[in-house]
């Protein structure tokens, strides 16, 4: 049995749809990610630890990744960050679920502005702007270094199939627009690319922030490989 079937049914269902929203609209073909990074097996305190990553790109996409990951049988996770070529001023497109069998603690995503006034384009705004409100009962509180995120960025602990069911459709709805929006899109001027790239790298260098997923990976692999593991893999800064 894979490791996607052995995972709490919301990231199971999460995972394929994001891949299915990507086939839609995106021309995939393999990224060539390093090869004892795509499946990855250790040990946490005595629990065993997996890891897959799949890893595509698309124009105008340099690299979309998607990890799974499984700690024992009481903790799963989703996290998956899309990274636009830097010649487009797209939004960095991330999500991650955690949870196992007690249910989902934390689900998140979001599109994050890389410009240096710190939100999306008029486009977006407008258009994010005209989903229908949604209420959650447990909210969640973004981390010290979510600084990051826009003012839609959506980060709850599901109550019911009910909250679970509208985070899904939430979330594919972002990604749908973002995938249709961005193979629309058009190369910014050479003097843009540079704004651009410090934007991607403010990202990249936020999430690296979190101490949580490092801790995990250095208790299971060591400090070299956590930190190899975290700039080259999960958020490789170009």
């Amino acid at each position: 049995m894979s490791l996607r079937q052995q995972q709490h049914p919301l990231i199971r269902e999460w995972a394929n749809r994001i891949e299915d929203i990507w086939q839609e609209y995106l021309d995939l073909s393999d990224y060539p990610l390093p090869p004892e990074f795509g499946h990855v097996e250790g040990r946490l305190e005595g629990e065993f630890l997996v890891i897959e990553n799949s890893c595509y790109q698309a124009p105008p996409f340099r690299k979309l990744h998607l990890e799974l990951a499984q700690v024992g049988k009481g903790l799963d996770i989703l996290h998956c960050v899309m990274f636009p070529d830097p010649k487009y001023a797209l939004p960095m497109f991330g999500t991650d679920l955690v949870g196992g069998r007690g249910g989902i603690s934390a689900a998140i995503a979001d599109l994050s502005p890389v410009g240096a006034d710190g939100k999306l384009s008029p486009a977006y705004q407008e258009h994010l702007s005209r989903l229908p409100n949604l209420t959650f009962a447990e909210p969640r509180q973004l981390p010290a270094w979510g600084t990051i995120f826009s003012e839609f960025c959506l980060f709850i602990r599901p109550q019911t199939a009910e909250e679970e069911s509208q985070f899904l459709d939430r979330v594919s709805a972002y990604l749908r627009w973002h995938c249709q929006q961005a193979v629309a899109s058009q190369p910014v001027l050479d003097s843009g690319v540079a704004q651009v790239l410090a934007g991607q790298r403010r990202y990249c260098q936020q999430q690296q922030q979190n101490d949580k997923t490092r801790r995990i990976l250095e208790k299971a692999f060591g400090v070299e490989w956590a930190d190899r593991y975290m700039t080259t893999v999960l958020f490789d800064c170009p």
